[in-house]
């Protein structure tokens, strides 16, 4: 990474007052307010005219990963409750889409609450009730040092995607300091949420309705849906001042043929719905890049790479898509499960994105580095705008369309 000031924790920080935080979303998803800046201008908009207001033959790429009920709790007979907090299965390298299909049986690294009171050689039980009847459900360290977790119920034949279903509870980001209610079942979802697997909602998302859909398809407008599984990582504070020394998360990506295909029609106009998509969209590049150079592991991104190849040595954006449909077509796969760590911050030059659909982050969080990355200095204005005119900030805030 490029030795710059800019790379102070202190540069991308901000006031944001508790009130400002929103709690709870609008009633009606895209009556969100939408802060549109382009090339330094700043107009403020509602989300409900977004279609309008994207550049022509933007070519849309949504994050179709769905919010799992990760959140489950055990009462001892002493009184204690033990909550488990699912993070991924285990081994890791397994698709968490087919990892929510296993039936009886399911092992997965957790965050472990009140940990201290449970025992390495303790069984912890719940019952709870399904329309089919009740199901017990019994929890026990796979290993205690590594956090990982063996879950078992009764009856077997239940999937783990329907057991946690009932079981388990929707995790809102701790920012939001409430507890879930039923709503968050629904309103923390993205209207197009299909796989299974995340533990945070993609949030740009939540403000598109069938009736903006509409309008994207009136105004020409195509989009694609990949799939990133956004994990607990995503709320983890930079704690260091020098960002570099911050360790990235690594995140589950999956990307098909029809992506790539997609892509490659429109490599020039493509706008990420939020940070996970950009996240996804820079990763695949690399991921090509890898491939090109035959280097090894090509799916598996850490957070280092994309800041290690000169220039004049990265491929053209069509090159490094191309190297990954033919991987798919070559070995016979319609999709390909990736492991991603990519950090965005700046000093690193976007390669896929030429905008971003994305609410507004947290203070010194690698959600901001990634918008500063994009538009530079500007964020500051960007966010100090939002403030005074009364945008609702985090996961369930008002949006903002950014062009550089």
């Amino acid at each position: 990474m490029t030795e710059t000031n800019e790379l102070l924790l202190s540069q991308f920080q901000y006031d944001l007052p508790d009130d400002r935080i929103a709690r709870f979303p609008l009633t009606q998803r895209d009556e969100s307010k939408l802060l549109v800046y382009q090339g330094g201008q700043i107009s403020h908009e509602r989300f409900a005219d977004l279609p309008s207001l994207l550049p022509r033959n933007s070519f849309l790429v949504f994050n179709n990963t769905k919010v799992i009920p990760a959140r489950l709790h055990f009462t001892k007979p002493t009184g204690a409750t033990i909550e488990l907090f699912l993070l991924s299965p285990f081994p890791t390298d397994q698709p968490i889409t087919l990892a929510m299909e296993v039936t009886g049986s399911a092992v997965w690294q957790c965050m472990v609450g009140n940990r201290k009171r449970w025992k390495q050689d303790e069984s912890l039980e719940t019952t709870f009730p399904t329309p089919t009847g009740d199901v017990i459900l019994t929890a026990t360290w796979h290993d205690y040092d590594q956090s990982i977790v063996q879950l078992d119920w009764q009856p077997t034949e239940l999937t783990f995607a329907q057991v946690i279903h009932y079981a388990g509870e929707i995790p809102l980001p701790p920012y939001l300091k409430r507890d879930a209610i039923d709503a968050d079942r629904e309103t923390y979802q993205t209207i197009y949420s299909k796989q299974e697997g995340a533990v945070a909602a993609p949030t740009a998302g939540l403000h598109f309705t069938p009736a903006v859909f509409d309008e994207l398809a009136e105004h020409g407008i195509d989009h694609e849906y990949l799939t990133l599984h956004v994990g607990a990582g995503t709320f983890q504070p930079i704690k260091a001042e020098d960002i570099r020394q911050h360790h990235m998360h690594t995140e589950q990506v999956v990307y098909t043929q029809q992506n790539l295909r997609h892509l490659l029609e429109h490599p020039d106009t493509i706008i990420a719905v939020g940070t996970t998509s950009m996240r996804a969209l820079e990763s695949l590049y690399w991921i090509g890049t890898k491939l090109l150079r035959n280097e090894s592991n090509p799916f598996q991104l850490d957070q280092h790479y994309a800041y290690q190849l000169p220039a004049d040595q990265q491929p053209l954006i069509i090159d490094a898509l191309n190297a990954v449909l033919s991987h798919l077509i070559i070995t016979k796969q319609e999709s390909i499960v990736a492991h991603t760590g990519i950090y965005i911050t700046p000093g690193y030059r976007v390669k896929m994105c030429k905008g971003i659909v994305t609410n507004f982050h947290q203070p010194g969080s690698t959600l901001i580095l990634l918008i500063a990355t994009l538009i530079g200095n500007d964020w500051k204005h960007v966010y100090k705008e939002a403030l005074q005119n009364d945008y609702r900030f985090l996961s369930y805030g008002d949006s903002s369309l950014l062009l550089p």
